[in-house]
């Protein structure tokens, strides 16, 4: 979890009021990393709703950001009843930060928080011919399943522990602390 991040990157938590930061992340995709993320083609209009749900509970989505700007996001949603010990995670990075390390950091840290909200099972869908996230999750040791055109992974995770929660208190600490930084260094470049 300490790797360096290309570009002098940071890995944060994203807070709902950060919608437009992820829907125009979202909307820079090209069309391969776009159809890849969604599995098939969609509408900017499609996207902007998307964004908006990352206000939805329990959906917890970690950022890469590099001076400022939203560049890689892995989501995290539960899957099944309010409560249950399943979730989808899914990835979208843009193209020049690809192949750099973005997607396997987004990961655990999407590990961590899904651990200590008592999710046990991670899923990750993607097309068939996705080799970067079929890569992605073996790094992580998932089991394999294959649906109609898609390859889904599974990755267990840990029951959590004290020392896991205070990893990510301190990390939500130190990304709020990041995330008022962004908003204020935005503030000053509009100015």
């Amino acid at each position: 979890m300490n790797d360096p991040l290309p570009g002098g990157g940071l890995l944060r938590k994203l807070w709902p009021t950060e919608t437009e930061a992820y829907r125009d992340h979202l909307l820079r995709l090209d069309a391969e990393s776009r159809n890849t993320r969604f599995s098939g083609a969609v509408a900017d209009e499609f996207i902007a709703k998307h964004a908006e749900s990352i206000r939805d509970f329990g959906v917890i989505v970690h950022g890469f950001f590099v001076d400022g700007v939203l560049r890689g996001a892995c989501e995290l949603r539960p899957l099944g009843p309010l409560f249950g010990h399943e979730a989808e995670a899914a990835f979208s990075i843009e193209k020049d930060w690809q192949s750099h390390g973005v997607g396997t950091a987004l990961l655990e840290r999407t590990l961590l928080s899904a651990r200590n909200r008592g999710i046990r099972l991670l899923r990750m869908d993607c097309l068939a011919a996705n080799r970067r996230m079929q890569q992605l999750a073996r790094k992580f040791e998932a089991d394999f399943t294959f649906d109609f055109g898609c390859v889904v992974g599974e990755v267990k995770a840990p029951r959590s522990t004290p020392l896991s929660i205070a990893r990510e208190v301190m990390a939500d600490a130190q990304d709020m602390t990041s995330a008022m930084f962004d908003a204020q260094l935005r503030l000053f470049h509009a100015a």
